[in-house]
């Protein structure tokens, strides 16, 4: 079978050490459509070897590993201000930053704004997916109102986060762009007139025109929790009717921000009334039914790391304790941490259980540690304290020893998994490590309640996973 090569993309990504021809980007992912647009585009006008791309910390971080062709790595939000260090210092080179919508519209927008503001000699190509998707999908500026993220769980409110952020809509008030438009990547012809404007792009930036703005709208199927053709439909259908498409301005071809304004029907231009809330306790009375939880000064505080890949649910592990603590009114607090991708780089959480009112969600020092890995192993192990319990999966090499009077349980989670022929329910392995050993301090009947809520919209895997949970509970190990 002939291999068709890609132009402008390297053959292979030698991503975490493996020679692969897969992104790490999930199916039906509009970052994976636009990284092959703007390949294909450097690549047909002969562009490889002029143009340096800036890239972000976000879904795109990889774009190293994809594009053949120079690359600097900005810190998050910051890839505007490293673009503009790159076009002054090689005013020669063809510079494009890309960035996501939580990259350049919330901690990034200053430096975007002033960089527009400027009419610095680079091109940036903005992803707009509505939400934060590397991270697990919080809400992000251009979450569109009514839109559940996992930090709006309601739908977002503009009461209370404001009204989504227009990009375009703002750069356009600004007199030095030269190039404002956007576009999307919802189906076939929406996604040929985003490689036109991706061109278009590049053609300012070969000429030396000045800053040109490309957002594109794209689905995010994994974290808006639709399949890929919901996922688009939601791109053509609520996005854009938020966000719609259309060139705000081409200087060189007489299209400015009046002609702009008047040819493409703006948010921007239309007021809406913010929604008057009294109080926070009437605005969450009926969605919030939870009980609160109780002070019980008899109930020590508790602290919880779970580490490992991105992938092996060690998140969703730390979910499940901080839920089975709230089914108890036990104060708890969940934190996350990731690795530069949402799959397959490193993660971990802290859940901290308590009687009393928790101040900080920073677990610095675990009274139990569970790894799904050895990187995890061997980063978390130092810093246990006698009395404090590591349970790590057996077939993690003890490279290093605990400190003393700390016990060190290895549990084979992921074998067992793998025996009752459902790999991926390792975490739910651990879990019955946890709750064999009884160190949660939480009844065992509420954390099988909380694994079964984490499968709430599939239950039939909620009660597979429960008897999987009892089977090694039951396991002699």
């Amino acid at each position: 079978m002939k291999v068709i090569e890609q132009k402008g993309m390297y053959q292979r990504f030698p991503r975490s050490g493996k020679d692969t021809r897969v992104t790490h980007y999930c199916p039906g992912c509009g970052h994976g459509i636009v990284n092959k647009l703007i390949a294909e585009c450097c690549a047909e006008m002969g562009l490889q070897d002029e143009t340096i791309f800036v890239d972000p910390v976000g879904c795109g971080v990889f774009t190293y590993y994809y594009w053949d062709a120079a690359h600097v790595s900005a810190a998050h939000g910051r890839a505007s201000a490293a673009a503009t260090g790159v076009c002054r210092a090689r005013p020669d080179a063809v510079t494009i930053a890309y960035q996501g919508d939580g990259d350049l519209g919330a901690i990034g927008f200053n430096n975007a704004f002033q960089a527009a503001s400027r009419g610095e000699g680079f091109g940036c190509i903005f992803i707009n997916n509505s939400l934060y998707g590397m991270t697990g999908g919080q809400m992000a500026p251009t979450t569109l109102e009514g839109e559940k993220t996992t930090t709006t769980p309601f739908g977002r409110d503009p009461a209370l986060t404001g009204h989504p952020l227009h990009v375009c809509e703002v750069f356009s008030q600004l007199q030095a762009p030269v190039y404002i438009a956007r576009v999307s990547v919802a189906d076939t012809k929406r996604i040929m007139q985003t490689k036109a404007a991706i061109r278009r792009v590049f053609e300012i930036q070969r000429a030396h025109k000045g800053y040109a703005l490309l957002e594109i709208l794209a689905p995010c199927p994994t974290n808006l929790r639709m399949d890929a053709q919901k996922s688009a439909a939601f791109c053509m259908n609520e996005m854009e009717r938020e966000f719609p498409l259309g060139t705000f301005r081409d200087v060189e071809k007489g299209v400015g921000v009046a002609e702009s304004a008047a040819a493409v029907e703006s948010p921007v231009l239309q007021v809406k009334p913010v929604p008057q809330v009294a109080t926070c306790a009437e605005l969450f009375a009926e969605k919030n039914a939870v009980p609160p939880a109780e002070d019980d000064a008899a109930f020590p505080e508790r602290r919880f790391k779970f580490a490992g890949y991105g992938g092996q649910g060690v998140l969703s592990l730390g979910l499940t304790v901080a839920e089975a603590a709230r089914l108890e009114r036990r104060h708890t607090l969940w934190f996350p941490s990731y690795g530069p991708e949402q799959r397959g780089g490193s993660a971990n959480c802290s859940v901290v259980v308590s009687g009393t009112p928790i101040g900080s969600p920073a677990v610095d020092h675990p009274d139990v540690l569970v790894c799904m890995n050895q990187p995890a192993y061997e980063r978390f192990v130092d810093d246990m304290l006698p009395g404090s319990l590591i349970i790590v999966d057996a077939t993690v090499p003890i490279t290093k020893q605990p400190p003393e009077g700390v016990r060190l349980v290895q549990w084979p989670a992921l074998k067992m998994a793998e025996d009752f022929g459902v790999p991926k329910a390792a975490n739910t392995m651990m879990l019955a490590a946890l709750k064999k050993f009884g160190c949660t301090g939480l009844s065992g009947e509420n954390l099988e309640a909380a694994l079964v809520a984490s499968f709430a919209k599939k239950p039939e895997l909620g009660v597979k996973n429960r008897e999987l949970l009892r089977k090694a509970e039951a396991t002699e190990s």
